[in-house]
């Protein structure tokens, strides 16, 4: 090789490993500012770390905004049962407040669509239109979370509405569908327990691309296996420990949260070192297995003629933690909306289904 060649050579090594450097660097660290807050007690390691930059980008908020509420109306003294017709759920509502109920709806899920995207405006008391029936018990939905689910939404008085989800969306950006398997040979391959397949719900790691089934529709216990060689008292298997991996992975993205949010890094396993905020995520879990199994799934067949509304498995979209949060550990960023329409505080309607 000439004089020329090597200093050719070298000179593209650099080019190469300045390229790899400056996408390193841009992928993996971040810009300043990076500040902590502290949980717990000094040298606990309950921190947690943000940076300010990309909170307090204009993407961030305007995606956490809040929209104003619509204007107070006085009361015209009648229930909404009595002026409109075929109102099951709020029919005990004062008529001009329920009026102004619905236009809040229609600008938190279908702006675009308005009144037509879930009534018949020829017959607004018409049950035939898929997306009234879905709302109505959405409605139902969220009167019961904030009834029954104070531990993890009510805290502080914040409560959820139909916004904290959809923020003008007529579905949620951030549900999920049960994935299908790929199909391959198992001559050779052995059975991959749903590993290995590039999932963005764990972060594009080889954990178990489908950590929300077991966990936020069945009631899989969330364990890891034991510290000792052989198995005593604890009988969980490498296969469980990786599937809640995968589950914790999708909560830190969801809430934009390190594991210090809720544990002790001295002692992840331990109730009594971690940060208040590992129980509020206990009963956050049920809620939304409560919600995806007594709210969502039984509504399925409302869809079976919808197109583009179902899954590869054939089931419909599900909730998961960020279908609330959307990246923030409080939705909304803690502002709450439930003052302005308390309607929505609960208890729920007495219709169970449709």
């Amino acid at each position: 090789m000439s004089y020329k060649q090597r200093i050719l050579t070298l000179a593209l090594a650099g080019a190469a490993l300045a390229v790899f450097l400056v996408v390193f660097a841009y992928y993996t660290l971040q810009r300043p500012t990076v500040e902590w807050l502290q949980w717990g007690y000094r040298g606990t390691g309950l921190v947690h770390i943000v940076n300010s930059r990309d909170i307090d980008s204009p993407k961030q908020k305007a995606l956490h905004a809040v929209p104003e509420p619509e204007e107070k109306i006085d009361p015209a003294g009648t229930k909404a049962s009595a002026v409109y017709q075929n109102v099951k759920v709020l029919g005990d509502l004062d008529s001009n407040e329920f009026l102004r109920f619905m236009t809040a709806i229609t600008k938190w899920v279908a702006p675009e669509q308005g009144c037509a995207y879930c009534h018949n405006e020829a017959d607004f008391a018409d049950e035939n239109v898929y997306t009234k029936i879905v709302s109505r018990r959405m409605i139902q939905m969220t009167q019961d979370i904030n009834a029954k689910w104070k531990s993890h939404v009510a805290i502080k008085g914040q409560g959820v509405t139909c916004y904290t989800c959809h923020r003008g969306n007529p579905v949620p950006k951030n549900v999920w569908y049960t994935p299908v398997e790929p199909r391959f040979s198992k001559a050779l391959l052995g059975n991959l327990a749903g590993q290995n397949q590039r999932s963005p719900a764990v972060g594009l790691t080889s954990l178990p691309f489908d950590p929300f089934t077991p966990f936020l529709v069945k009631s899989e216990q969330i364990r890891v296996t034991g510290p000792t060689a052989l198995p005593t008292t604890n009988r969980q298997s490498l296969k469980q420990a990786e599937w809640t991996y995968a589950l914790m992975i999708s909560f830190s993205k969801a809430l934009g949260v390190n594991c210090t949010y809720c544990h002790n890094t001295q002692d992840f396993a331990s109730w009594g070192a971690s940060s208040p905020q590992r129980v509020t995520a206990w009963y956050g879990i049920r809620l939304v297995r409560d919600i995806n199994n007594n709210y969502i799934n039984p509504l399925t067949p409302l869809y079976a003629n919808v197109p583009g509304r179902k899954g590869p498995a054939g089931d419909i979209a599900k909730a998961n933690c960020s279908t609330c949060h959307q990246g923030a550990f409080k939705p909304l960023r803690g502002v709450s909306q439930l003052k302005d329409y308390p309607v929505l505080a609960g208890p729920s309607g007495a219709v169970k289904t449709q």
